[in-house]
This record gives structure tokens, C-alpha cells and sequence, in this order.
């Protein structure tokens, strides 16, 4: 009895570990994740919301036995069950899904059911080109550290500077340390710097111009290229290693044939050596 109950638990987790690994499973999941985002945007439009309150109501708990479904077919096809629980993902559908029960009819949960729509990223994990991107923007992160450091010193050192020059003329961009900080990430940006901030500076301050051109040379021209300069070499690094890696595979997968042709051979060769002396 014991031993057919082993048995039945053992297909009802097989199956379920099909399932979950099933890619129409995946889609399947990922299209109601689009769609729930879909309607929990829908019902930011009061007069959407308001008429049809209990059939969004309805579809949201719909979503949520559905989510529920799927977390305990993933728990139960998790080899071993604890397994699902070591990756970050899993944890994050797993909290959305346990609040979503938890905290049912409440406003907040809203927020946490939209965050499930981030595991739509997954699937750049499907696209290599994708991901080797996604890796080379992480492996920038140090580098990019550094870069971050040396860029807040020169918005530090200018807005100190613009605020003293410029705070008594144009207090509302430059009356403070945090108020400067802001103008000048406008102008590295490059958005309406001229017109909108500069410009009117000249008026009162000729020399102004040297100011913006010099902070706009050594941030814009500069800084910021040294972050698109890491994040490409990166990229070309990681897709170097992509490349390598797909070489050693192919030479380890044509080695892995050889072997097994020249056990082949040998056994062709034994199995025909008693018949020739036979015939001799």
C-alpha cells in the first residue's frame, strides 16, 4: 500500500515537473501576467472601473487561482521541492502570489500584483544575444562605479560654482547646492540647456558661456562616453567568451565522437577477427 502510494506520488510530481517545464505552460503564464497588467491598468480609468467594478473584481481573483495553480504545480515539480525556493525569481513569484492571497481586496496589493509582470524578463534568457547583453551590463558595474564616483565630484565642484556665480541671479536654478545639482543634470542631458538656462544668464553675466561649455565638455563629451566605452567593451568581451565557449563545446562534442567511433571500430574489429580465422 505504502509502496503504490510512493508510486502515486512520485507520477503526480512527474507530471507536474512536465508541466512547469512545458514552454505552451510558460507562454501560457507569461500571456496571463501581460493580461493582468492590462486590466489592473484598465481599472486606473475610473470610467472603465467604476461600471463593471465586480466583473474586475471577478477577473482578479480569476488571476489569482490561476497564479496559485501555477506556483504549487512549480513547487511540486521542483526536484526536490525545496529546490524552487533557492532561486531569486521563484522567491519573488512565490511573495507576489502568497500577498496576492493574503492581502485579497486590499489597495496595495495592486503594486505587488504589477511587479509580476517583471518576470516577463525571463525570457531574455531564451534570446542569447540578450542575454550576453544583459551580462555585460552587469560585468560594468565595477568599472561603472568608478566612473559614477568621478562624475558626481564634477557635478559637486559646479554646482558649488554655479550656485555662487548664478544663485543671486537666477535663484530658481541655481539658489541652492540641490537645486544646482538638478540644472546641471539638465544640461548633460543636453535638454534645452541653451535657451532655458544658459541664455538668460548672459544677460548679466557675459562670461556664463565658459561655465556650461567647459561642465558639458568634461561630462557630456566625456564622462558619459567613458560609460558607453565600458558597457561596449564589455560586450565585445562577453561575445568573444560566447564565441570561445561555443568552440570548446563543438571541440569536446567532436572529441566525444571519435571516442565513440574508435570503441565502434574495436568492436567491429574483435567481432570479425574469430570468423577470418574460421574461414582460414
Amino acid at each position: 500500500m505504502a509502496q503504490k502510494e510512493n508510486q502515486k506520488q512520485t507520477g503526480i510530481k512527474a507530471l507536474c515537473h512536465t508541466i512547469a517545464h512545458n514552454p505552451y505552460f510558460k507562454n501560457f503564464i507569461i500571456a496571463m501576467i501581460i493580461l493582468n497588467a492590462i486590466v489592473i491598468g484598465m481599472e486606473t480609468y475610473p470610467a472603465l472601473y467604476q461600471p463593471f467594478k465586480t466583473g474586475f473584481y471577478l477577473i482578479e481573483k480569476i488571476f489569482i487561482i490561476i497564479f496559485t495553480i501555477e506556483i504549487i504545480i512549480r513547487i511540486t515539480g521542483s526536484r526536490p521541492s525545496w529546490e524552487f525556493f533557492r532561486d531569486g525569481w521563484n522567491l519573488f513569484d512565490f511573495f507576489i502570489v502568497a500577498s496576492s492571497l493574503a492581502l485579497a481586496g486590499g489597495h496595495f496589493v495592486s503594486v505587488l500584483r504589477i511587479l509580476r509582470i517583471l518576470r516577463v524578463l525571463r525570457t531574455i534568457s531564451i534570446i542569447p544575444s540578450l542575454q550576453r547583453m544583459i551580462s555585460a551590463l552587469l560585468a560594468t558595474i565595477p568599472a561603472m562605479g568608478n566612473i559614477a564616483f568621478l562624475l558626481g565630484l564634477l557635478f559637486y565642484v559646479f554646482s558649488v560654482m554655479g550656485t555662487i556665480f548664478f544663485g543671486h541671479i537666477s535663484p530658481e536654478y541655481f539658489g541652492s547646492i540641490h537645486i544646482t545639482l538638478l540644472t546641471l543634470f539638465q544640461v548633460v542631458t543636453l535638454e534645452s540647456w541653451a535657451s532655458g538656462v544658459m541664455r538668460p544668464l548672459l544677460e548679466e553675466s557675459p562670461w556664463a558661456w565658459l561655465y556650461f561649455v567647459t561642465f558639458i565638455l568634461m561630462g557630456t563629451f566625456i564622462i558619459i562616453n567613458l560609460f558607453i566605452g565600458v558597457i561596449v567593451n564589455n560586450m565585445q568581451e562577453a561575445q568573444t567568451e560566447a564565441e570561445e565557449c561555443k568552440r570548446q563545446l563543438e571541440t569536446q562534442a567532436l572529441r566525444q565522437e571519435i571516442a565513440e567511433l574508435r570503441v565502434l571500430i574495436l568492436a567491429l574489429g574483435q567481432n570479425r577477427a574469430p570468423g577470418s580465422s574460421e574461414n582460414s
